[in-house]
């Protein structure tokens, strides 16, 4: 039996429970010991991810789209291109939408959401007492693979903005500034989904995941990790970096499977949304859309 994941949609104030795509499979992998046993010997392999990859590439994988539409309700009048148009399922599970689907917020002294997702804030990572369950440890170190890197953040603040694969999955420039490239470190490639994580949140610095910095005059420097996961064939940067981006201009996507991106700032230089903030305390994640605001420069 999957455990229920509840959430709050930012847009509606309602607390909803997320309709979780392979949901019984996932319980099978995390609580079953025959599940366990899998997960060590194929399933976190980088040869599982890119065999299934391959699957999504395919041709006859495009006779999942029209199904996975409607069982999610998607809202094919975002699409950019018409659900026929798509050449496989991982065409359209990275899919572009529409210049005005998602409008970024202008304020001059706003920081937006990345993604689209459920996102969880922390003002303070050197108070955090939870992430998912109490007790689990934030480990900015091993994330950085860096204690030098790493230092800079230590009391600053943080965003895990989690992509299901009923997400839009293309990933943006939560900040303008000047981006650098993105550095490969490599790991697993565990689930990130809250039945995963709610067990191990060092899933976020054991799993392949690439950095980058946004250099922001105001700010100063915004370390952005973009997490792989089970089933994802590749994280693709599509942004010409180095270079000066604006807030809210692409920056790559991810091929199927569920996926997160983490935003980080040094001590003092942002206030994090109240709603995101309030929904973390609780204990649960925020559903906001890419371009929203999670917080503002102070």
């Amino acid at each position: 039996m999957i455990e229920e994941i509840n959430f709050k949609n930012r847009e509606t104030g309602c607390i909803e429970t997320e309709k979780v795509y392979g949901g019984n499979w996932l319980s099978f992998i995390y609580g079953t010991p025959l599940g366990k046993l899998s997960l060590w010997a194929a399933i976190q392999r980088s040869w599982f991810s890119k065999w299934y990859g391959r699957k999504m590439d395919s041709i006859k994988s495009k006779e999942k789209i029209l199904p996975f539409i409607s069982e999610f309700n998607l809202d094919e009048n975002e699409f950019l291109k018409k659900s026929s148009e798509f050449e496989s399922f991982n065409d359209f599970f990275s899919r572009e939408l529409k210049e005005n689907a998602r409008p970024i917020n202008q304020s001059v002294d706003s920081v937006v959401f990345p993604a689209d997702g459920r996102h969880i804030g922390i003002q303070n990572l050197s108070k955090v007492e939870r992430i998912f369950v109490k007790g689990q440890k934030f480990d900015l170190d091993a994330l950085f693979q860096s204690e030098e890197l790493a230092k800079g953040y230590k009391g600053g603040s943080m965003v895990i903005s989690r992509l299901c694969p009923v997400d839009y999955h293309r990933f943006h420039f939560p900040i303008s500034g000047t981006a650098s490239e993105s550095k490969l470190i490599n790991g697993s490639l565990f689930s990130v989904n809250p039945i995963a994580l709610r067990k191990n949140i060092g899933i976020f610095w054991q799993n392949k995941r690439y950095l980058s910095f946004i250099r922001n005059s105001a700010v100063g420097n915004v370390a952005c990790f973009l997490v792989g996961a089970t089933c994802v064939g590749s994280v693709k940067i599509s942004a010409q970096v180095p270079a000066q981006v604006k807030k809210g201009e692409e920056m790559g996507y991810f091929r199927f499977g569920g996926s997160s991106v983490l935003t980080l700032y040094e001590k003092g230089t942002i206030k994090l949304a109240g709603d995101l903030l309030d929904s973390t305390a609780s204990g649960m994640e925020l559903y906001a859309k890419m371009g929203e605001p999670l917080g503002e420069k102070i």
